[in-house]
Parts: C-alpha cells; structure tokens; sequence
C-alpha cells in the first residue's frame, strides 16, 4: 500500500527533469529552419537566469550564428503564447568573420559580435534611428554590451537581395542589425528585459556558460513559473 505514492513521485520526476525541453521543442516546431538544440539551449539559458532570480520574461530572441548571414538566423519567440514573431536575417560584426560569422569578442573597439546571453532594456533613437539596449549577463563573454553599443537596430545593408547578389549581407560594428523594414516591430517586442541568446558553437563558452549549468530541478521550477503565465 506505501509504494503507490512512491510510484507517483518517481514517475513525475522525470516530467520535471524535461520539463525545460518541453517548452524548447515546442518552439523547436514553430521554426524549422533552426537547429533545435540551438532553440534549447537558449530556453535552457532563458529558463535558468529567471531561475536565479531574474525577472521573467515573455519574448526570446535565438540567433544562431553559426549560420551564414545570407540565410535568416535570428528567430524572436512568444514564450507564453509560444508563437513565432520574427524570422530574419541578422548582421554580424565587421571582425566576426565574411558571410561566416568565426570569431566572437567582449572587447572595446573590436568590431566583433558577442555570444552568449543578454537581456534588454531601453530604446532610443540614435545614428542608426530606433535602438534597443542589450546588457550581457556573462562576464568575460558579452558584459561590455553596453559599454560597447552592442544594440538591436536596422540598417540598409541587412536586406535579401544583397544576400541573394553578394553571398552575405552587410555587416555591423558589432550590433545584430535588423532590416530596417522590421526593426521598430521587432524591437518593441523585445524591449523592456526580454531575452536574447546569441548561439555559436564555441567550446570553451559552452563548457563555461553559469546559464547552461542549471539543474534539472531549477529548470523545472523556472518552467513551472512559464506554464503558470501560460495559464496551462
């Protein structure tokens, strides 16, 4: 008679050990062309810095940068409502590589892209117009984002018939630019401590990142919360 409850709780354990992935595959399906395990480390990474405290959130921006820049790689997601917003390319910086994007930096005045986890906060309109503010949550991987204007804004040279023409779009300073066509929509959806997950496949940062090293456990609670504002 004392195994029945016993049974129910190790059955549910490992529900919550995926629980993380459930909400990962779900956008998984919402967007094709992404690599899945890419959409599931940037929930994993999401789910864990709200896990840790931070405030949550209801939109996640993956770029995957291991993608050339000539192919949309950048996809903004509805978590609560899980919906698929936004699917566009995205500029690199001018260090980071040609039509590949290869090399990643934190420094000032590199030219390069940063990897890693950030959360936005406030727009502004500056030479390239309407802004929107990242801070980098990693030390030694993106937390000179603000200090270096490594912000989401559009710009001319991010269009598809330079891609189509050329192999590659234009490329930034270190910003993921935007087409200017998309960039106040895309950038009100994700203004005000949204996520942003910028993936490339580094194994150093992989093998280091505080974000891709929560437990099952804090994953779980973190989509408990999710599913809670979901109103599932």
């Amino acid at each position: 008679m004392a195994s029945a409850p016993l049974l129910g709780v190790v059955a549910f354990l490992p529900l919550q050990a995926h629980a993380a992935d459930s909400l990962g595959a779900a956008l998984a399906k919402l967007a094709p062309s992404a690599d899945p395990k890419v959409i599931g480390l940037a929930v994993q990474a999401s789910e864990c810095a709200e896990s840790q405290g931070g405030t949550p959130s209801n939109r996640l921006a993956v770029i995957d940068y291991s993608k050339p820049s000539s192919q949309p790689r950048l996809w903004v997601f509805d978590t609560v409502n899980r919906k698929l917003l936004f699917q566009e390319l995205v500029a690199h910086g001018k260090n980071s590589g040609d039509a590949d994007s290869t090399k990643f930096s934190n420094a000032p005045n590199s030219l390069a892209s940063s990897i890693g986890l950030f959360r936005t906060s406030d727009t502004y309109i500056g030479k390239n117009g309407y802004s929107l503010r990242m801070t980098g949550l990693e030390p030694g991987v993106n937390n000179n984002a603000l200090a270096r204007a490594i912000v989401i804004h559009g710009a001319a040279y991010v269009n598809e018939a330079m891609a189509h023409a050329a192999g590659r779009i234009g490329r930034s300073w270190g910003c993921p630019a935007v087409s200017t066509a998309v960039a106040h929509k895309l950038i009100d959806a994700l203004k005000g401590g949204q996520m942003v997950f910028s993936y490339y496949p580094d194994k150093k940062w992989l093998g280091s990142s505080n974000y891709l090293k929560c437990s099952s456990n804090q994953l779980a609670r973190a989509e408990a919360v999710a599913a809670v504002q979901a109103g599932t």
